[in-house]
């Protein structure tokens, strides 16, 4: 039997895709924003595309704040860019 698509929707351009080509984005029960590299750590989860276009429209309307449902810094968004880069 074969396993469905794990499709999830990126906050920045609004496009759903695989999960594996998203960068996950959790808040942690603590309330602190990181960056999810395995894609399993606990808390509420956002997904972009590895696009810096994706992510500059995200922090433009402030949508990883809104579903995240807390405030994002730009740190946040500056090192999802640098580990797009990579």
């Amino acid at each position: 039997m074969r396993r469905p698509a794990r499709t999830r929707c990126c906050c920045g351009c609004m496009t759903r895709l695989d999960k594996s080509e998203l960068v996950r984005v959790v808040r942690t029960s603590t309330g602190a924003v990181m960056i999810d590299a395995e894609g399993n750590a606990p808390g509420r989860g956002a997904y972009l595309c590895a696009k810096q276009s994706c992510v500059e429209a995200a922090r433009k309307k402030k949508r990883l704040s809104r579903v995240l449902r807390t405030s994002v810094e730009d740190a946040v968004y500056d090192e999802i860019i640098a580990q797009i880069e990579k």
